[in-house]
């Protein structure tokens, strides 16, 4: 069972990866097409025109390919987790149809008359519907992200002992939820930041290349400056995301930080460290004095629990939940009972740490003391993998902010020296990829560092799957993984190609493959 669980939440991380590539550009590029066509409006210059349209050209392909790699991914909630899907169905699937009916559909329309309406409406009507695809792409990543925050902040809901399922209980709490807005906030940030490289590092290709130069300079400034202020903004929500997961998803700081015993404040913050899972310590960890506690808690009084201590907390959780669930069984033998039913209500929020006992056996009366610490001791996930892939997220986060400090310095307060650094253009350049190892490397420490749970103390992955075979899930994942990489090869050859020709693509007869010299 335990590899059939493992195999589907592989097919979906391989198809939320795939997805992935393609979101942070579409989100990424949104605003940076409304800046530009809005000079363009403001100016009357012909070339801004020219730099939205042909930057608007390399999002519809992103966005194309966006979707298609999109739409298998909520009907694998059917398929590949149906017990999830019975059981919050109906509350997470409120923000998803939210976003269906009122994101997507708008963000869809509008692209529509983005490409198509150039010349059949004004320049003002025109920027109105290049703003709403705007909106629609981030309203679109606002709903998502508020059902992925629920999921790792289950606030709003209460548990019906006679349906048996999570229900809804103030949508304005899920909504408006500290760990989804900063999630929302966070992510559409390091989005921004995926587009600002990417326009900077094509544009700094046409420096090197010295040609369409007015145009490569443009797009270069508004890149560099957008991408600041959205650095900027990804260090400050990175940081109020961190904090809320101290306080809601402690295991999962305690696994991103190696912390395995309980730390008085002041705390240091452990830079490079050799964790040992099956000691519970580590072998190295080199820190900086002071910094944990400003990071983790923004304060130097409050002590950090470690990972020995939350284990001990969650496996007296675990033995309150095996109470729990026998209580529940003897309420669905006798359903009328309502003080019986009441019980169960007040102590539901055990429940889920019951079901962790579900993974080593079904018959709860023959629990073992070692399956509740085997199951404790699996509430805090893998440290090393959680451990380094947050560094190289905060690595690469504050190297943009480097990037693009020092781009819009030279671009904006030295006489365009920038022209001149060919350092500088080649790491614009070179560096088009990172934002989406980044991105990546933010939703493993996100996902991951979930587990072992679907929603956070709720509901755990073991218990949330279908009743599936290896040979469908095998089938499954190697279509989905032969299909995605050819859409995925589709994608780079057309950015490649229409990179490459630069605007010259937009056949004005201006731009640099259309004639001798630019002028």
């Amino acid at each position: 069972m335990e590899a059939l669980i493992d195999l589907s939440r592989l097919q979906f991380a391989v198809t939320a990866m795939y997805h992935f590539i393609f979101v942070p550009l579409t989100i990424g590029m949104t605003w940076l097409l409304v800046i530009m066509e809005s000079i363009y409006v403001i100016t009357g210059k012909e070339i801004y025109k020219d730099m939205t349209k042909f930057w608007g050209k390399l999002f519809g392909i992103n966005f194309a390919i966006g979707v298609t790699t999109g739409l298998t991914m909520e009907f694998q909630f059917g398929t590949n987790w149906a017990y999830y899907s019975h059981y919050v169905g109906d509350i997470f699937g409120v923000p998803l149809a939210i976003e269906g009916l009122m994101a997507f559909f708008l963000e869809s329309t509008f692209i529509g008359l983005f490409f198509f309406a150039w010349d059949r409406v004004s320049k003002k009507q025109h920027l109105l519907f290049t703003v709403l695809v705007a909106i629609g792409s981030n309203l679109s990543a606002l709903w998502i992200l508020v059902a992925n925050g629920w999921m790792q902040d289950p606030v709003g809901t209460v548990f019906n002992p006679i349906t048996m399922r999570m229900e809804l209980s103030s949508f304005f709490d899920v909504l408006f939820s500290p760990v989804a807005q900063a999630k929302f906030f966070h992510t559409v940030c390091a989005s921004y930041v995926t587009g600002a490289i990417f326009v900077m590092g094509i544009s700094s290709f046409y420096l090197l290349k010295k040609r369409d130069l007015p145009f490569a300079r443009r797009s270069f400034k508004i890149s560099a400056l957008f991408g600041l202020f959205a650095s900027v903004a990804v260090i400050i929500m990175g940081d109020q995301s961190g904090l809320y997961v101290y306080h809601a998803q402690p295991t999962k700081l305690v696994a991103i930080e190696g912390i395995w015993e309980t730390e008085e404040a002041p705390v240091g913050w452990s830079i490079l460290a050799i964790p040992d899972e099956e000691g519970q310590k580590n072998l190295f960890d080199l820190k900086i004095p002071y910094v944990g506690s400003l990071i983790l808690n923004h304060d130097l009084t409050s002590p950090i629990k470690g990972a020995k201590e939350l284990i001990a907390e969650n496996k007296e959780k675990i033995i309150k939940g095996r109470e729990e669930l026998m209580l529940l069984n003897k309420f669905r033998q006798d359903p009328k009972n309502i003080q019986l039913g009441e019980e169960v209500k007040a102590n539901s929020q055990y429940l889920g740490y019951g079901l962790l006992l579900k993974k080593y056996t079904d018959d709860l009366t023959q629990v073992t003391p070692e399956m509740v610490d085997k199951a404790a001791r699996g509430t805090v996930p893998k440290v090393l993998p959680l451990y380094y892939s947050f560094r190289v997220m905060f690595a690469l986060g504050f190297s943009f902010f480097l990037l693009f400090a020092i781009a819009a310095y030279t671009s904006y307060g030295s006489n365009n020296s920038y022209e001149k650094k060919n350092w500088l253009l080649k790491w614009s350049l070179w560096w088009i990829p990172t934002p989406w190892i980044a991105c990546w490397a933010g939703w493993f420490v996100a996902e991951y560092g979930r587990q072992p749970w679907t929603i956070y103390g709720i509901l755990p992955t073991y218990s949330s799957a279908s009743s599936l075979t290896s040979g469908e899930l095998i089938f499954s994942l190697t279509g989905f993984f032969i299909i995605y990489t050819a859409l995925l090869i589709v994608e780079l050859w057309l950015m490649f190609k229409y990179a490459k020709l630069g605007p010259s693509s937009l056949g004005t007869g201006k731009y640099h493959f259309e004639q001798d010299e630019v002028k």
